[in-house]
């Protein structure tokens, strides 16, 4: 989880929201991580972070099983193709991956599936490179989506 966050971080312009005590986010959302292209280093108000990690089940996605220790799950955005050529389904037409709760596999995410979004539980060995590259596009997306809403002259952080 630290290389993907660490990773994340190293992104020109990339902010990683990591909520904790003290903070004013929601105690659920503690020790997850959110992933926003944000150059000004503030968390945009109105758009929808690229990616995330969370650590735990939330009230409506239990399928991945991520409360037992050790378990978490990345989730990214990505476009059609990518999302086909990762599960051989369209978004909107993803069925029913199986196994929600396998690690180390990219599936559609449980809940979001169907909006573009994959993840994967506890990357390992045959999927950390392929998380890394998605996020890395997933941040390349968000900053094209940022310079043309900029050159629109809308504000930065509404979409």
């Amino acid at each position: 989880m630290e290389q993907i966050i660490a990773t994340v971080r190293g992104l020109d312009g990339a902010l990683v929201v990591t909520p904790g005590p003290g903070d004013d986010l929601p105690e659920l959302v503690w020790g997850d991580a959110f992933f926003y292209y944000a150059p000004d280093g503030q968390m945009p108000q109105n758009v929808q972070p690229y990616g995330t990690i969370v650590t735990k089940n939330y009230p409506d996605d239990v399928a991945s099983d991520l409360d037992p220790a050790g378990r978490w799950r990345v989730n990214v955005h990505v476009d059609r193709a990518t999302f086909w050529e990762l599960t051989g389904q369209e978004p909107r037409g993803a069925g029913e991956p199986g196994d929600y709760a396998a690690t180390d596999r990219v599936l559609p995410h449980p809940v979001y599936g169907a909006l573009g979004w994959i993840c994967v539980v506890t990357p390992g060995e045959r999927t950390t490179e392929t998380v890394l590259r998605l996020l890395r596009g997933a941040h390349d997306a968000a900053r094209a989506r940022f310079v043309r809403r900029h050159a629109a002259g809308h504000p930065p952080e509404t979409d």
